[in-house]
């Protein structure tokens, strides 16, 4: 799984949490909204999201409803989801994965700890 840019993650943060497809005139607003600049300080062209949205496609994180124009972009996965994907891939990169665990487990708060000792079945402290 491809990592994302700066601006990828921020126009999939947006796609997630609108939860419908979007226009890139509408992802351009919303950027302009929260304040996201172009390089040289200044709106970001249109044209820029459409790059963005065509990088995010061929990591099939997008897809583009093509029945209308202006075409709409949406996720193609939950937020959940493409996290889980990266952590399987890291997890998968390393050679000794019950010490990435360990340690990641001992980091986790009482409520996470709590939470991953009923998804894998175990009894609570």
């Amino acid at each position: 799984m491809a990592t994302l840019g700066e601006l990828e993650r921020t126009v999939m943060n947006l796609l997630w949490e609108c939860g419908a497809a979007m226009t890139a005139n509408s992802l351009r607003d919303q950027l302009a909204a929260q304040g996201q600049d172009g390089a040289s300080g200044k709106e970001l062209a249109v044209t820029t999201v459409l790059t963005v949205l065509s990088r995010l496609e061929k990591k099939n994180l997008v897809e583009r409803e093509r029945e209308n124009r202006p075409h709409r972009y949406r996720a193609l996965t939950t937020r959940a989801d493409h996290t889980a994907e990266l952590m399987h891939e890291v997890l998968g990169s390393v050679q000794d994965r019950e010490a990435v665990l360990t340690r990641f487990i001992g980091s986790v708060s009482e409520t996470e700890a709590e939470t991953l000792r009923k998804l894998l079945g175990g009894t609570s402290a």
